[in-house]
């Protein structure tokens, strides 16, 4: 019996290559997303910040805060989002964890500004669902 080498990895180096760093995908698509969604969230703010009369909440929710200073906090929020999403890009480890909180953050923000926007707060928090997976999924670069 002969075997054929079509020289392709196999092995611990295979798996080393596919998994570990932005090599997976997982850490790709949550940049990605982080982009995006930082992206629509800081789009969100500068809305609430330049056009108060653009959103309309209801008098008896029980989070009700001032228009604009929400503009602002998704504004921030958005920004420092997405400069996560591109050090996510550039492969620095630390980038998941704050990516990790800060969408964690924006999940809650989202969801104290269903009132405001309520089918656009619904998508961003799935998008930042899918983010804190990607994001937890992803192989740590340790792994063979």
């Amino acid at each position: 019996m002969t075997s054929h080498v079509s020289g392709t990895h196999t092995g611990a180096a295979a798996r080393s290559s596919a998994k570990s760093g932005l090599g997976s995908g997982w850490l790709v698509f949550a940049g990605v997303l982080m982009v995006f969604g930082g992206f629509m969230t800081l789009f969100a703010g500068i809305a609430a910040i330049a056009n108060d009369d653009v959103f309309v909440a209801t008098n008896d929710y029980v989070y009700r805060f001032d228009l604009t200073g929400w503009g602002w906090i998704h504004l921030i929020l958005g920004i420092v989002i997405v400069l996560a999403g591109f050090a996510l890009f550039q492969g620095a480890t630390w980038a998941r964890v704050v990516g990790v909180v800060l969408v964690g953050l924006a999940m809650i923000a989202n969801f104290l500004w269903l009132p405001y926007a309520p089918f656009w707060a619904i998508v961003l928090i799935a998008i930042d669902g899918f983010v804190i997976w990607a994001l937890c999924a992803a192989p740590s670069p340790t792994e063979s």
